[in-house]
């Protein structure tokens, strides 16, 4: 096992993480915490903004520590760190959007007015 290999792969993996973490830590914001893309709409989404922005920091967080457990997984075995890489950008990416638009869904206004949904 090259130590060098393991190393970059680490680093690679924190510095994917670190986006993840600070994004994580924004849950006192007077603003709803956006999906990458800043969807400005999110403000009229929105009704419940304290309890949609625990759960989207809380999403964040487990995100930025699933790359770093890899970028530990990284130090075992670089063919480890890589396949946990390519699951956390795929299945990983597809699981956070669906937690994302269940959190949309319970704290918006639809969910509000329509509790059957």
């Amino acid at each position: 096992m090259n130590i060098g290999t393991s190393i970059v792969g680490l680093i690679s993996c924190l510095l994917c993480a670190l986006p993840f973490l600070i994004m994580g830590m924004n849950k006192e914001s007077q603003t709803p915490i956006p999906f990458w893309s800043g969807d400005q709409t999110l403000k009229d989404k929105v009704t419940d903004l304290k309890t949609y922005n625990a759960r989207m920091a809380k999403l964040y967080q487990t995100a930025g520590i699933g790359f770093c457990i890899n970028g530990l997984c990284c130090i075992i075995s670089i063919v480890l760190g890589i396949l946990g890489l390519v699951l956390l950008c795929t299945v990983g990416f597809y699981l956070f959007f669906r937690s994302y638009k269940k959190i949309l869904k319970a704290c918006s206004k639809k969910a509000q007015a329509d509790p059957e949904s």
